[in-house]
């Protein structure tokens, strides 16, 4: 197994500056950003008042912009009042169970255009207010104001999709240690630092004061994973290692661990970053959700040159290196820049190029190049792909453009006629990406699937695209597809070979070992995970002892990470997942249980837990279940029509035919429901009935066998012997040899 990965192993350790591999010791304490100041004086002023410093901060007087002095706002029904007391801060408003609430104010969170205010609960749960301050506008308003979140307790702002613990905090504060306890569903949280502080970035600081006072090797000796000036993080690091120090917090993605990852270290040992999935982007890549920058870059010329977050925004006040323009103008101009090579020298700033009257906010290059989208209600937010405006593709494939977002009062074929008149040889000529991704959107179809497949397999494209291609196959994965995917597990990106995993998913156990065992032991975790996952139910016993120590050390990386979020209602139905993949029941059920705990909302987990039911012979346990799940998610047509089939199983078919009539009702287009409670009409003798339920199955979607041999069945005994035989004619021509074509040769043989 080691041979396969040792090519990949080697590149990735060469990324490493040497220093940072030294031997063995312990990990250096956090000092906070005062004890940084003592030496580093101008960047913790820039500091102090920058995002990064007031990313968290306590309820105090000075840290609070809102107005406190007896404001109320409503929405929907519920009035939240604020007041100060005492130097404390008071928000009454509506409480988990309905009631008006009085609270303390915990501390704030962020500076501008917003500040966000956090309520300590009961079990150390600090959660967010969805009512919070306009900073700019002085004003209250909500932050999800068209969503109905009444009678949803996993939406309510006390509910655990509004938990600052397992949410958001890791990302806003310096040392973080989540400490979460799931048998009692408590948090004894805590931190080093509130706010992104110097240690958030450059790792703690113990080793770094150790040789700032004694500059020499022998005052590094106790520590572990420092350089040769005590930083974990090198300041001689690569560029790709700069960036993911700002990455870990400006992404869009899922978290591998409970705690803060350590600043530094590569971005897929800690994470997996979310592709560029209908919802949260364009198809063409633009963003369309809050991604928070890195997957927007990730397809950015500029990153794939070598550009960080440094070339145009400082490091310690986290604002813009130079003003507008000017940040851009640094390369992009006449003379260029040395160190990238590749870039064009010319005046970017002449009409000739930006195309519009000199002066105006058209003239500014993030105009046409950053266009932005308004997050929580005010906040303007950059896409950072620095694409070329494309009213082309807005005409193919109904993305934005940048153009069309100014001269909103013009069409797309104006904007589209104009780009093609100034630049005839430009961007729009060429292909992109986004026409293969919006294609699979669509349907996979042959020339989807081979345009994804050639897009997956193409090393000019930016990682993040290829390895959304490759997740766009995973419902045609086959050994077709499977096939040329194998280039796809020894891609230098983490993210491809991750992604590319999936693709084995279907494939029989001994394919499975063979493609995904040997990655179990890739230098990223994010990988070893993903192959973990992909054998778990294939037996490690007959391996050597060294490659079943690998495997075992995969799945055991697999496990933690699922702790680390044990406090995710979703994360709990994976922890599911994996225990029945172990073949243990009892913690499938607890997992599930613990879902329910969190989110009752969840139908999911009532689902699957009534199925684990089922499948033990608990058939009234499994009806109590689903009943209970019903009460909770009353709009769930997934519960009723399960609860119909145990009704059935039970033999209370009229209490089922009552469940199936509900979920048909929610899910009226459903055809697989249709023929399951036409079928049971039937058993009662309930022929017409049964007839209209088939009824509703699309003209074009009645060919299988069952509801086409229902359908002849019912009419043949309400003594519609055409309509019978006309069915039965099509259930012969469809279905030729199927055991139900004899059985209704007999039915109609008796009318």
């Amino acid at each position: 197994m080691r041979s396969l990965l040792r090519p990949i192993v080697v590149s990735v350790l060469l990324a490493w500056p040497g220093s940072l591999l030294q031997g063995a010791g312990r990990d250096p304490a956090f000092l906070t950003s005062a004890r940084c100041a003592e030496c580093h004086q101008d960047a913790y002023d820039a500091w102090t008042d920058s995002h990064h410093g007031w990313a968290w901060r306590s309820a105090e007087p000075g840290n609070v912009l809102a107005d406190f002095a007896g404001t109320t706002f409503e929405h929907r029904g519920v009035e939240s009042r604020f007041t100060a007391r005492d130097g404390r801060f008071v928000v009454e408003t509506e409480g988990p169970d309905g009631e008006p609430t009085t609270y303390e104010v915990h501390s704030t969170v962020g500076v501008e255009p917003l500040q966000q205010y956090l309520i300590e609960l009961d079990g150390g749960r600090l959660q967010a207010l969805d009512v919070v301050w306009d900073t700019e506008g002085e004003r209250w308003y909500h932050l999800y104001p068209d969503q109905e979140i009444e009678g949803d307790a996993g939406l309510h702002w006390t509910g655990p999709y509004r938990n600052w613990n397992a949410r958001c905090v890791s990302c806003h504060v310096t040392g973080f240690v989540k400490n979460y306890e799931p048998r009692d569903n408590v948090y004894q949280s805590s931190w080093s630092e509130m706010g992104v502080g110097c240690e958030a970035c450059h790792g703690p600081g113990e080793a770094h004061v150790a040789w700032a006072a004694a500059p020499v090797s022998t005052t590094l000796k106790p520590f572990v994973g420092v350089d040769d000036r005590g930083l974990t993080v090198s300041l001689d690091g690569t560029a790709e290692r700069e960036l993911e120090v700002c990455a870990g917090c400006h992404s869009r993605r899922e978290s591998l661990n409970a705690d803060s990852a350590p600043p530094g270290e590569p971005f897929a040992d800690h994470y997996r970053l979310a592709l560029l999935r209908d919802g949260l982007y364009h198809a063409d890549g633009q963003i369309d959700d809050e991604v928070y920058v890195y997957g927007s870059f990730l397809q950015s010329k500029m990153h794939s040159r070598g550009v960080t977050c440094g070339d145009c925004h400082e490091s310690h006040s986290a604002g813009l290196v130079a003003d507008l323009d000017a940040v851009c103008t640094q390369c992009h101009n006449p003379q260029g820049r040395e160190e990238f090579p590749t870039l064009k020298a010319a005046s970017y700033v002449s009409p000739l190029h930006h195309r519009h009257r000199a002066g105006t906010e058209a003239t500014s290059c993030v105009s046409c190049h950053m266009p932005e989208k308004t997050f929580m209600g005010v906040d303007p937010r950059r896409d950072h792909s620095f694409r070329v405006p494309r009213p082309d593709l807005t005409a193919k494939l109904g993305v934005p453009n940048a153009c069309n977002s100014c001269h909103a009062g013009r069409t797309v074929e104006w904007a589209r006629e104009q780009v093609e008149e100034w630049f005839p040889q430009g961007h729009h000529l060429r292909p992109h990406y986004g026409e293969v991704l919006h294609a699979a959107r669509q349907g996979l179809d042959e020339d989807s699937v081979r345009g994804l497949m050639d897009l997956s397999l193409d090393e000019g494209q930016p990682a993040i695209v290829r390895a959304t291609a490759a997740e766009l196959l995973r419902p045609v994965a086959s050994p077709e597809v499977a096939g040329p995917a194998l280039t796809l597990l020894r891609d230098p990106s983490p993210l491809v070979r991750s992604t590319a995993l999936g693709l084995f998913d279907p494939a029989p156990q001994a394919a499975r070992a063979k493609h995904a065992g040997p990655l179990t032991d890739d230098p990223a975790r994010s990988v070893r995970i993903a192959a973990a996952q992909r054998i778990l139910d294939i037996s490690t016993a007959q391996l050597p002892a060294d490659d079943r120590a690998i495997v075992d050390a995969a799945v055991g990386e697999y496990k933690t990470s699922l702790a680390a979020n044990a406090d995710f209602p979703e994360v709990q139905l994976n922890v599911s997942r994996f225990a029945e993949q172990m073949r243990d029941p009892q913690a499938a059920r607890r997992s599930l249980e613990t879902a329910i705990i969190l989110d009752p909302k969840l139908s999911e987990a009532w689902l699957r837990l009534a199925r684990l039911e089922v499948d033990a012979g608990r058939l009234a346990d499994a009806r109590r279940l689903l009943e209970r799940g019903a009460a909770e998610v009353p709009d769930s047509g997934a519960l009723q029509q399960f609860l119909g089939r145990v009704l059935e199983r039970s033999g209370d078919r009229s209490a089922a035919a009552e469940a199936f009539a509900r979920a048909l009702r929610l899910l009226p287009e459903a055809s697989e429901l249709r023929v399951e409670y036409g079928s049971l009409l039937t058993h009662l003798g309930r022929h017409a009935e049964a007839l209209e339920t088939l009824g509703g199955i699309a003209e074009g979607e009645l060919t299988g066998a069952e509801a086409l041999y229902l359908s002849a069945f019912n009419h043949a005994r309400l003594r519609d012997m055409a309509q019978a035989r006309h069915y039965a004619r099509q259930l012969s021509s469809h279905h030729p040899g199927h055991a139900l074509n004899q059985h209704l040769e007999s039915v109609l043989a008796e009318d």
